[in-house]
């Protein structure tokens, strides 16, 4: 039977559409491969770990993910965690202890990550500001370069801080290994060009070809120069976490899943196209969590989303997760078959790859942009950057999340109140500013805006800001427009109230204008609406305005009109005393 033309179009379309994802993956592959060995190597594990992450965990996200290019395997960042908690583990660096507790820390790590979807805490991710983060990933990278550079030169050094281990590298340099540091220098030279010239061209899977091709014709590793060695040649085995193990490494894997899920939100937010649907965080969540639990079972580290990957399958037109399946697959074949091979490369070549793709992590442009915006965020970012290098890496994520949780306290507790003018000939409101010295102030009206939040953290701070203008000001009428303010707690009520008492006692009336009904809400189960009644309570600030310049003021009830209202701000309407 003839098959209906349609159909026939259908099955064409579908062929021409898995074309760009296995492009996509194998170019992928040619770059997520090296690398992945490479960052295995920071986290003091074989290389053979860096391709069973490249493996499991990327075809777990690649079914339950949302995102459509994000591919999932070894970070910089998670590398150097790793091997910061398996160094407080496994002091002794042993291959069976560090299979068994790499297996653990991944456990724990996808279990976190699950138990945050369960919980829906996709939220969390948001809790490292931006410039901390900018500061965290900068001291990050110096730290990864450092830990290369022994590698790079062919030295031995006994890691004891990032300081010390500076002395300590700089003390060691006389004992350089002159072929190692060949080697590494031609291959850092050679990844900076091409990635200059090509960027996201599969430069780590040629330098890497290359330093196996003269790694076996040299004879390197019979002439000094330290190399891979033996590679198992086969797929991953079945690895079971400890459990004696998860109470050492729990606070680890805290840190790690949190950036784990941090730096995959922030790759997948970055490549997803309007078109395509929306990165769901909680789902995010489950998936890396998948991802990180199965992948424990087959001797993974842990996992997570990796800019510099997905840009690499989105820049050669990948489409879908098909791509991330194809690097699998790329995977697996590199265990079964180029295992021997694998064996002859240098360290000092994957060391030159580490150091070439960390460096990006280092960002002193997002610094001088940072303080130039803002100067306080400019002092967290360098103090998250300053955390890492003087007490670690582990502690440095702590100290980053604090920060910026110390930062959202300050900026919540410390919310500004702006006394507001109307410009000149508009009605237009706006604080008052330098910029705008012919702004309308009016004659006994102090109007008042406070913004954010109204609540424990900073009633009393308000209500101080508030009795300052007022005592700087003297009006008969404080009006203040509640319009930037979204809620208000009872401490903040209970503020208002005993402030609006004393104000009254002072001779100064209060009003108050712009409450959103949530809001109003609040202040009418207070008591403080039916105090006030509705002739102090506005639907907005220009409708008060209105009204207090349609009352005389008690020594003007006799006066001319034109005398009573509206004057020049900074020239002879409401002045401070």
């Amino acid at each position: 039977m003839t098959q209906p033309a349609h159909a026939s179009r259908s099955s064409g379309q579908s062929e021409t559409g898995l074309r760009p994802d296995v492009i996509a993956g194998l170019t992928a592959a040619a770059v997520v491969l090296p690398k992945a060995m490479a960052y295995a190597t920071v986290a003091g594990l074989s290389v053979s770990v860096g391709l069973y992450t490249a493996f499991i965990p990327m075809i777990v996200y690649a079914i339950l993910g949302t995102s459509r290019v994000l591919s999932v395997s070894s970070t910089t960042t998670l590398a150097i965690l790793v091997a910061a908690q398996l160094a407080l583990v496994v002091p002794d660096g042993s291959p069976a202890g560090l299979v068994v507790a790499t297996a653990t820390l991944t456990a724990l790590t996808g279990v976190l990550l699950a138990a945050a979807s369960v919980l829906r805490l996709g939220f969390v991710a948001n809790f490292i500001s931006a410039p901390v983060l900018t500061g965290f990933k900068a001291g990050i990278g110096l730290v990864i370069v450092l830990d290369q550079v022994p590698k790079l030169f062919g030295i031995h050094i006994t890691k004891d801080g990032f300081f010390r281990d500076v002395l300590s590298v700089a003390q060691h340099l006389p004992e350089s290994s002159v072929l190692t540091l060949a080697i590494g220098g031609v291959a850092l030279v050679l990844l900076l060009a091409m990635e200059r010239l090509w960027p996201h061209s599969p430069a780590p899977l040629a330098v890497v070809g290359a330093g196996i091709a003269v790694s076996w014709l040299a004879g390197l590793s019979a002439g000094g120069v330290a190399t891979v060695g033996h590679i198992p040649q086969a797929l991953p085995s079945i690895t079971l976490p400890d459990l004696g193990l998860v109470m050492q490494l729990l606070p680890g894997a805290i840190g790690i899943a949190l950036m784990s899920f941090t730096e995959t939100i922030a790759a997948g937010r970055a490549f997803a196209l309007p078109s395509e649907p929306p990165i769901r965080s909680n789902r995010e969540l489950l998936a890396t969590g998948a991802a990180n639990l199965s992948g424990a079972l087959f001797g993974a580290m842990p996992a997570g989303g990796g800019t510099s990957q997905t840009a690499v399958v989105r820049a050669v037109g990948g489409r879908t997760q098909k791509a991330s399946l194809v690097t699998a697959a790329a995977s697996a074949a590199t265990m079964l078959v180029l295992a021997p091979a694998l064996g002859l490369l240098p360290h000092a070549v994957l060391a030159a790859i580490v150091i070439v793709y960390s460096i990006g992590l280092i960002q002193p442009l997002e610094f001088a942009a940072i303080r130039k915006v803002r100067t306080m965020e400019f002092g967290w970012a360098l103090a998250a950057f300053l955390g890492v290098l003087v007490f670690g890496t582990l502690q440095g994520i702590v100290a980053a999340i604090i920060l910026s949780l110390l930062g959202l306290a300050s900026q919540a507790a410390n919310p500004r109140v702006h006394v507001i003018g109307r410009k000149r000939g508009e009605d237009v409101l706006r604080p008052l500013s330098p910029e705008h010295p012919d702004d309308e102030t009016f004659d006994g009206l102090l109007i008042l805006r406070p913004e954010g939040r109204l609540f424990f953290a900073n009633a009393e701070q308000v209500g101080d800001r508030v009795r300052e203008l007022v005592a700087q000001y003297k009006p008969r009428v404080l009006m203040l427009d509640l319009s930037r303010v979204f809620d208000i707690e009872y401490s903040a009520l209970l503020v208002m109230v005993e402030g609006e008492r004393r104000f009254a006692e002072a001779g100064v009336t209060v009003w108050l204008a712009g409450l959103n009904p949530d809001v109003l809400d609040y202040v009418r189960s207070s008591g403080l609406a039916d105090h006030l009644g509705t002739d102090r309570m506005f639907t907005n600030a220009r409708i008060g305005i209105s009204r207090y310049l349609e009352v005389p003021a008690p020594d003007q009830r006799n006066s001319d009109a034109d005398e009573r209202g509206v004057r020049s701000n900074g020239q002879d309407g409401l002045k401070p005393a």
